[in-house]
């Protein structure tokens, strides 16, 4: 069963959220524009462009996304976006900062996209090539060896984005907040591969089985 069928979501109905969603999002980048926050602008213009990602994939290269993971996506960077918006209702502070939780619900849904890109990318492979056969027990653990890896990875970029700005006097971009903020963000990226490695995997056939064919594709014109 597709992940838009078991979440009852029609394609009108996926649609409307999706643009919804997205609106709220170019709300934001007004706002960050209007009020000259480069942190506020940056996230919603990087998030609103990855939810066309999967417009672009259908238009260009004839993959096309189950609803759901179309949902998925725009979720993960509505609720990323507005994390980085002062808000009147928290004193002016963000999401991110005033409400303990955000930035571990950011990071488990972020994962959990890191993960699925994994799994998809990693099965077309599998199908594409004859000789290559992988075991679930070899795919739960490089799905959860990649998301560790890239929450490192990331958590590093924070850093380094987080030294220029403080050396060079300019608003940060990415904050880190110090090693327990590190350590929780890690656990939550954690979390977020453990949920694709167990429940989600079943929801990406459909998009590694078109990778794969495009992978053939490929192949048959060399």
């Amino acid at each position: 069963m597709s992940l838009a069928r078991r979440l009852h979501l029609s394609e009108r109905r996926e649609l409307r959220f999706v643009r919804g969603l997205q609106t709220v999002i170019i709300l934001v980048l007004g706002l960050g524009l209007w009020f000259g926050n480069v942190g506020v602008v940056v996230n919603a213009g990087v998030g609103l462009i990855a939810t066309f990602v999967p417009t672009y994939l259908e238009r260009s290269h004839r993959i096309v996304m189950d609803a759901g993971l179309v949902l998925w996506i725009t979720a993960a960077m509505f609720l990323h976006a507005l994390g980085t918006l002062p808000l009147p209702g928290l004193d002016f502070l963000s999401p991110y900062q005033a409400v303990w939780w955000w930035d571990h619900l950011t990071h488990t849904f972020s994962a959990s996209l890191v993960a699925g890109i994994a799994y998809a990318t990693l099965r077309a492979v599998e199908v594409h090539s004859d000789g290559i056969t992988l075991s679930p027990a070899f795919r739960f653990v490089y799905l959860l060896l990649f998301t560790m890896a890239f929450g490192v990875v990331w958590e590093l970029l924070e850093f380094a984005i987080g030294e220029v700005a403080r050396l060079s006097g300019t608003a940060g971009v990415l904050t880190q907040y110090g090693l327990d903020d590190t350590v929780l963000d890690l656990m939550y990226d954690t979390v977020g591969g453990l949920l694709v490695a167990i429940f989600g995997t079943v929801h990406l056939t459909g998009l590694s089985d078109q990778l794969a064919a495009r992978l053939d594709a490929r192949s048959t014109k060399r």
